[in-house]
């Protein structure tokens, strides 16, 4: 059987027993893991110049000797969460992968993410398709070998997103692509993380960077955006309401969320397209999960009972990362 139309991989996924449950296997992952046997990840920094005079930051391992231009070797690129960047632990679990197998590896920051603001005024969002799109396009062009896209979370929507529209289009670009964990249905997730245990114990985290990120941009460009209003945000909810959907073209939050979700367009994924949800995921109810019913053929979906948000620990105290990062590698490395 084609691996892009199975229903589900055959992965047998168990988390330890000393990680029980989705928030454990969430706080674990990204305060204790061990990414996994990498080879000395050190990136290599580079700065590309946007279409609107904006800039983004690219961290690349990739060995020095070879010019991209001529590199056959497989390049995996990494878009990365809310808030996230090339240091994160999946980011460094991915690199580790990556490396051992002899691919090439870079991750691109969403503008503001890689720890200088940036100049536009605006941000970064959830469906961003075009950004996408253009990074992917740049990536394209540098390098020789083929092309895998994996996103996190956020990242994970963003790139299916750019997926959807590029329908057909998309394989010129990528050979596949893997979202892991992504908040496919933007509503459901983000009044999930805007209230009860999800909010205290993630969402607040998160409105601490984002919130000190909107006051300097609030700085570049007084008046951008009601910085009362931003100050008093208690939620993501409240944030998206104030900063994220006016400074990137929507109505509202609600209008920002429905719109930007990957979920009510899957049936235009047009190349291999793995989709990985664990079930008692923090971030994503399990009810928000999509179905086999209505998906484009080559789409393939995994969605185990555990794992937690880009987690799935394995092995024994302390426990490493290493298992999927090397599911999904391998099974990229199917196409192309």
């Amino acid at each position: 059987m084609n691996p892009a139309t199975q229903s589900v991989p055959a992965w047998n996924y168990a988390a330890p027993w000393w990680l029980p449950g989705g928030h454990t296997q969430t706080i674990w992952a990204s305060l204790f893991s061990d990414p996994g046997p990498q080879a000395n990840v050190r990136y290599r920094r580079e700065r590309w110049d946007t279409p609107d005079g904006d800039f983004i930051d690219l961290d690349w391992l990739i060995p020095a000797i070879t010019p991209r231009a001529l590199n056959q070797r497989p390049l995996l690129v990494l878009f990365h969460g809310l808030e996230g960047n090339s240091e994160g632990h999946y980011a460094q679990a991915f690199a580790s992968a990556a490396q051992v197998r002899d691919m090439d590896f870079v991750v691109p920051h969403f503008r503001g993410c890689s720890g200088e603001i940036n100049r536009a005024p605006r941000a970064y969002y959830a469906g961003d398709y075009a950004e996408i799109g253009w990074i992917l396009q740049g990536l394209r062009q540098a390098h020789a070998g083929p092309l895998y896209a994996v996103g996190i979370s956020l990242g994970g929507n963003a790139l299916l997103r750019w997926a959807e529209e590029a329908g057909k289009t998309a394989r010129d670009t990528v050979a596949a692509v893997c979202a892991v964990c992504a908040p496919l249905d933007l509503s459901a997730c983000g009044l999930h993380i805007s209230h009860g245990v999800t909010h205290l114990l993630y969402g607040r985290r998160f409105l601490q960077t984002m919130k000190r990120k909107a006051l300097q941009k609030w700085d570049q460009y007084p008046g951008l955006f009601d910085r009362e209003a931003l100050v008093r945000a208690r939620t993501l909810l409240d944030f998206d309401q104030v900063f994220t959907a006016p400074l990137h073209g929507f109505d509202s939050a609600m209008d920002y969320w429905r719109r930007a979700s990957a979920k009510p367009h899957l049936s235009k994924l047009r190349l291999p397209s793995l989709l990985v949800n664990a079930q008692n995921d923090p971030f994503v109810p399990a009810s928000s999960l999509p179905k086999l019913h209505g998906l484009a053929a080559e789409v393939l979906l995994w969605q185990p009972t555990q794992g937690g948000h880009v987690g799935f620990p394995s092995g024994a105290p302390p426990g490493h990362l290493d298992f999927l990062p090397a599911q999904v590698l391998g099974w990229l490395r199917n196409f192309g």
